[in-house]
């Protein structure tokens, strides 16, 4: 695997593309993970805890999973790459220029994510990456999820 220092503005440019890196791990949403998701946030909208109410009346047949919980699951996904930010002392998410929950995620369902550099900008305080991340319901070609997250590398103090 290629190294990059996080400094290196001009060679992490250079992996910025169109198109999407290799898939990650698959990780299963299931019906218990959503039900603790909406006990932690207090969201327990019949859409994604009440089975037998969703069998009948939702749209997608059964209960699916919040978005912002899928979103959660990214650390847990293992998105691969052919490149490694290295030298720096601490990566700090530094937010989101977009996201979009474009398709449900069923109780259930396997999901995988890839992503794809975006852009490379130095910033006072180190390297602002932004990666844009699509997670797929797998064997869906629609990704359930897009987001565009921003990391700040910071170097070594003092």
């Amino acid at each position: 695997m290629e190294e990059i220092r996080f400094d290196d503005i001009e060679r992490l440019r250079g992996k910025v593309t169109q198109e999407f890196g290799p898939w990650g791990s698959d990780l299963l949403i299931s019906q218990e993970m959503i039900n603790q998701f909406a006990d932690l946030t207090q969201d327990h909208q019949w859409i994604h805890v009440d089975v037998e109410r969703c069998k009948r009346e939702s749209p997608f047949g059964g209960p699916i999973a919040h978005g912002f919980l899928v979103l959660s699951m990214l650390p847990a996904l293992r998105i691969g790459s052919d490149y490694a930010v290295v030298g720096f002392a601490n990566a700090v998410n530094y937010g989101a220029d977009k996201l979009r929950f474009v398709s449900p995620v069923p109780a259930d369902a396997k999901i995988r994510a890839r992503t794809r550099l975006v852009g490379a900008e130095a910033k006072p305080k180190g390297t602002q990456l932004t990666q844009e991340i699509a997670v797929h319901v797998v064997g869906n070609d629609r990704p359930a999820l897009l987001y565009t997250m921003l990391v700040l590398y910071q170097g070594p103090t003092g």
